[in-house]
């Protein structure tokens, strides 16, 4: 750029300064939830959500609110949880991971890290999420003890199941309904619209939200395990209300327990009330397994440690 004084000079100067546009990042997470209020920042919280936004700022000098595939609360888990979030920075993403996780508290770690298209939201751009609950049961004839490492991770369930019963009253759950009975609040709600991308507050607003979500795959597994039998209850749906999947394995447990009927949970679902369902199975059973999405090829550049396999990655 040049500007013709008034006395005929030149005068060069330098081209004028233009920002680096921001690129959009997705990141899988694993955590264990016990020492935090939840992924969603809460004032005065530990939350996994606040911890991530601090290293952040402290590994790039941008602070973006990453958002969530969904909110875990607390005590929960996950294997595979995906934040998406702007950055300005110019920063590969093998660094990015790193320095992260030299920040993060040792419970949250970085398991990938990659640029992709704006348009990518981890929320919004989800179709499925799968999460998993593990229950500990003894060995037939020996005393329940759940060894101290294990207790933060599993249900340690002290009564027998049947589990053909089990996998019964799972099935029942397949397909689309009115999940209004297994939901941990009412319909009717306040919700926070905020911008896909900054996570700043744009309106506050009354609005009914669908209680309505399709199960895909919803089932058990018997592991051995040397503290006891491990059973794993794996569901795989397009979205999960509050409290959905405890409220599902507190009522099976029920079933499995003898306690209800597998064929009673038709007419629990269409009761569409909380207090028709089984009691709220713990927190700490319960992890995020993975979250898939529609078009995987949205990748830009990636890093990631750890294998594929364990993060469910589509």
């Amino acid at each position: 750029m040049s500007i013709t004084l008034l006395t005929g000079q030149v005068l060069v100067t330098d081209s004028a300064h233009t920002e680096p546009p921001f690129q959009t990042w997705k990141l899988v997470l694993a955590y264990d939830g016990t020492g935090f209020s939840g992924w969603q920042v809460q004032p005065g919280e530990l939350t996994v959500q606040g911890e991530l936004q601090s290293a952040l700022g402290r590994v790039t000098g941008e602070s973006p609110l990453p958002q969530g595939s969904g909110r875990t609360d607390a005590g929960v888990h996950a294997l595979g949880q995906v934040a998406s979030f702007p950055l300005q920075a110019a920063i590969p993403a093998e660094n990015l991971l790193r320095a992260c996780n030299k920040t993060l508290p040792s419970a949250i770690r970085v398991l990938s890290a990659e640029t992709v298209s704006p348009l990518f939201h981890a929320r919004h751009s989800s179709v499925s999420k799968i999460y998993e609950y593990r229950i500990l049961l003894a060995h037939p004839g020996r005393r329940q003890i759940c060894p101290p490492f294990l207790a933060r991770y599993v249900y340690d369930y002290p009564w027998p199941l049947n589990l053909a019963a089990l996998q019964s009253a799972a099935d029942a759950f397949l397909g689309e309904h009115d999940f209004c009975s297994f939901a941990a609040t009412d319909p009717e709600l306040v919700s926070r619209k905020t911008d896909p991308g900054f996570g700043s507050v744009l309106s506050v607003q009354n609005e009914t939200r669908t209680t309505v979500r399709k199960i895909i795959s919803s089932s058990w597994q018997q592991q051995p395990h040397e503290a006891g039998e491990m059973l794993i209850y794996r569901i795989r749906g397009n979205g999960f209300l509050h409290h959905m999947v405890r409220n599902f394995v507190g009522t099976m447990l029920d079933v499995g327990r003898g306690r209800l009927e597998s064929s009673e949970i038709p007419a629990i679902i269409a009761a569409r009330a909380r207090s028709a369902a089984g009691p709220t199975a713990p927190a700490r059973g319960l992890f995020l397994h993975s979250v898939e999405y529609r078009d995987p090829s949205e990748v830009t550049h990636s890093s990631s440690d750890g294998p594929p396999d364990s993060l469910g990655h589509q």
